[in-house]
């Protein structure tokens, strides 16, 4: 017996308007019959579908079997249609027609599986998240992470800090100690190999000044990781690197006007677009061995952050940014770092089972790995939600402004993981931050594309709670008129009030 899931519904529905339109488009330029035998034609394609299980994309393991599977149905359904056309529609002709429907239908049914397989069931790895920090819920009521912290320094440190707040240029400091400036426990890594780092493991540094920037370093993560491993407990590092705004203003100021924004755009295009592209990216490092790339300040102390670190102090010199940060924990290792567009947010689902929730991105890449950094600086504002936050993109400000961010959570509902309206999916941290009797509610029922937040929109964690609580009391004792009740407030407060999350 054939079992229809949500997502083969709609793989049908495509197939039929597929149908429909292939068989359309290749009358217009050849002898096909009638309209309503063209309908016909496009259900009995459907049907053979159907019952070959043609259709049932997530039962493919390899694409490979997917195209032979499309392809042999199709040549099989494009005879049986053929033969069908010659025995009992009258005055039709033998030509070439339905078999020019037949591959045209094969080249959208396989565009179509290609689009499902890369957005549906790809399994994107989980998007890392830090854990909430809740010490402090103001900015400024945690000491600010730019102040001095000469107390926990060791001359090196010292030396290495007046160095740099008498220098007009950042090259002239890291590239001009010498290794006698500097204590037997300060190492001077003078090479963008990650394999030079480990070899100083032995000495059990608790300084190490990367004189290269760290733009030109081609295994970033990699260098940074070796770095904490051989670092004594609370040891430091010091770096640094140019933005890609510095970047830009340096092309801008030293290039004449005219040409300076043409080459603008092609350096993004060059290290930005076609250095992340999975077509294109292993052409990039083959030709630029990873030197000079185009990295935005978030993404660098996003990586800094990963390997373990925590920045003490940073600041400007000569059009050029330095780090200097302490080893805190151990690198991050349970993670596969995500820097496309589409991001999976572990959630907790019905029954408290994990979900992987669709969004699009919104921030600049690493930036889940500087969150405890941010929220030193800047605090949360209302809603629960950091404030001034500068790692979301430009791009990502429109997302979140109108939602488009959120498109991709269709996925979920057609995977029957979400329904319409409910209760906001929580990662395991905010879920824990809920009383107990709301998380015994929350895991009854699925989280929904329109949470009850935006029909009352809540400032504070207690408001969040007694909003949400009010809705599942309501939605237990009737489903359908409470949500369509929350979903027509949420509505209005959108479009009409034009309320917004913070």
């Amino acid at each position: 017996m054939v079992h229809f899931k949500r997502e083969n519904i709609i793989i049908i529905f495509l197939d039929l308007l597929l149908s429909l339109f292939s068989f359309w488009f290749i009358r217009y330029f050849s002898d096909l019959p009638r309209w309503y035998w063209l309908v016909l034609s496009a259900f009995i394609w459907l049907i053979i579908g159907i019952l070959s299980g043609k259709l049932r994309y997530g039962d493919y393991k390899r694409v490979r079997y997917a195209l032979l599977g499309i392809i042999t149905i199709n040549i099989l359904s494009g005879f049986l249609l053929n033969y069908f056309y010659g025995e009992f529609v009258p005055g039709y002709e033998y030509d070439n027609s339905i078999l020019w429907a037949s591959g045209l239908i094969s080249v959208c049914e396989i565009t179509l599986y290609y689009f499902i397989r890369k957005i549906y069931y790809r399994k994107i790895p989980y998007f890392y998240e830090e854990p909430i920090l809740h010490e402090a819920t103001e900015k400024g009521s945690l000491s600010h992470p730019l102040e001095m912290r000469t107390e926990f320094w060791n001359p090196d440190i010292s030396l290495f800090i007046n160095k740099l707040q008498k220098a007009k240029r950042l090259k002239d400091v890291f590239e001009g100690f010498v290794k006698s400036t500097f204590s037997d426990k300060t190492i001077l890594l003078d090479s963008t190999n990650p394999e030079s780092v480990l070899r100083n493991k032995t000495q059990l540094p608790n300084f190490i000044v990367m004189i290269h920037t760290l733009v030109d370093v081609r295994y970033l993560n990699t260098l940074l990781s070796y770095a904490n491993y051989c670092l004594t407990d609370g040891g430091y590092i010091a770096c640094h690197y140019t933005t890609m705004k510095q970047r830009r203003r340096k092309i801008l100021r030293q290039i004449p006007i005219g040409i300076n924004y043409i080459l603008i755009i092609i350096d993004y295009i060059w290290n930005r677009i076609i250095a992340r592209s999975n077509l294109t990216k292993k052409l990039y490092y083959k030709i630029t061995r990873g030197k000079n790339r185009s990295l935005h300040k978030v993404e660098l102390l996003g990586r800094i952050y990963r390997a373990g670190f925590e920045v003490v102090q940073e600041g400007t010199c000569g059009g050029e940014n330095y780090v200097i940060a302490s080893k805190k924990i151990e690198p991050v290792r349970t993670d596969n770092p995500n820097t496309g567009i589409l991001i999976r947010l572990k959630r907790i689902g019905k029954n408290g089972k994990p979900i992987g929730v669709y969004k699009l991105r919104t921030m600049y890449a690493y930036s889940e790995y500087l969150q405890p950094y941010i929220y030193k600086q800047e605090g949360l504002c209302k809603g629960g939600k950091i404030a001034y936050d500068y790692r979301i993109t430009p791009l990502g400000k429109f997302l979140r402004r109108t939602w488009i961010d959120e498109l991709p959570m269709l996925i979920n509902w057609l995977k029957g993981e979400m329904k319409f309206v409910g209760i906001r999916p929580l990662s395991n941290q905010y879920f824990g931050l809920y009383s107990k009797e709301l998380q015994e509610l929350r895991i009854m029922t699925k989280p929904g594309l329109f949470p009850p937040f935006y029909a009352d929109m809540p400032e504070t964690l207690e408001e969040i709670q007694t909003s949400e609580m009010h809705y599942l009391k309501s939605y237990f004792k009737s489903p359908f008129l409470t949500d369509w009740r929350y979903f027509c407030a949420a509505f209005c407060n959108i479009v009409f009030k034009r309320k917004r999350s913070k």
